[in-house]
């Protein structure tokens, strides 16, 4: 028995009524989906930190969550952990065919053209006798984005699809100049005391600098995750000086505190 044919058992085994795992069998696609997210997230982290023992271990536990949906699906009588595998075969097949058709010796920017080309055409016979709905649905043209992914990560394939049909800066300091109009608006709300519209300013104001970040090239997330350890890394300077002196943060001034801050930074 295979490896895969094991833990395709072991799932069976804990899905089994009566027999199975309590927990296993209350749950359902809605109910771990959080879960499946957040591995995916921590396969994310192991690789940031290098770490290739937990990468191994994250990766398990991500593949879990495929056999899970998979196991579930199964007993819907909806499709098997087989079919999974056959349809990611022949998407993969059928996606490369620089590799395993006849169009060779691509380079990397036509092989990502291609691509795109072929999803759009997997989207449009997806789409063939569904029936019509409202733009940004089946073959709009900024169909096939996730409802459910994280929000900077949702912006930024959207704006990217937008872009494709011309709808998009072509100068990076045009991005700029809405970053500083929103940041404008969100001033002329506070200054009305309005706090719930100075909050939806807040959210056109991260959609153009998401956009402004992917004008530069620079990823958005990675950008925001260097930036989340920088803090974390500086404010934890804070702390030790300040238990140097005996001293917690909340029994120090922000004056102080600000200036811890700044001699942080000056080591880096």
């Amino acid at each position: 028995m295979s490896d895969i044919d094991r833990l395709l058992e072991i799932m069976a085994a804990l899905r089994t009524p009566v027999s199975g795992c309590p927990w296993d069998l209350a749950q359902n696609f809605t109910s771990i989906a959080s879960y499946t997210i957040e591995e995916a997230y921590e396969v994310a982290d192991a690789i940031a930190r290098g770490d290739m023992d937990d990468l191994r271990e994250e990766l398990g536990d991500l593949l879990l969550q495929v056999i899970f949906h998979s196991r579930m699906a199964q007993e819907q009588g909806a499709f098997a952990f087989a079919d999974v595998v056959r349809t990611l075969t022949e998407k993969l097949i059928r996606r490369h065919p620089h590799v395993f058709g006849n169009a060779q010796g691509l380079t990397s920017k036509e092989v990502e053209g291609l691509w795109e080309r072929i999803k759009l055409e997997e989207r449009a016979e997806k789409s063939r006798g569904q029936k019509s709905g409202p733009p940004g649905t089946l073959g709009g043209a900024l169909a096939g984005v996730a409802v459910a992914l994280p929000a900077l990560t949702r912006t930024v394939k959207l704006q990217t699809k937008a872009a494709k049909v011309g709808f998009d800066w072509d100068d990076p300091r045009a991005v700029l100049a809405k970053i500083r109009e929103e940041a404008d608006e969100i001033e002329a709300e506070l200054t009305r005391g309005d706090a719930r519209r100075a909050g939806s300013e807040i959210g056109d104001l991260l959609f153009a600098v998401v956009n402004l970040a992917r004008h530069l090239g620079c990823d958005a997330e990675a950008a925001l995750r260097a930036t989340n350890s920088k803090f974390e890394r500086r404010f934890a300077a804070i702390e030790q000086a300040l238990a140097a002196r005996g001293k917690l943060p909340e029994q120090s001034t922000l004056a102080e505190m600000d200036a811890l801050w700044n001699e942080a930074k000056s080591k880096e």
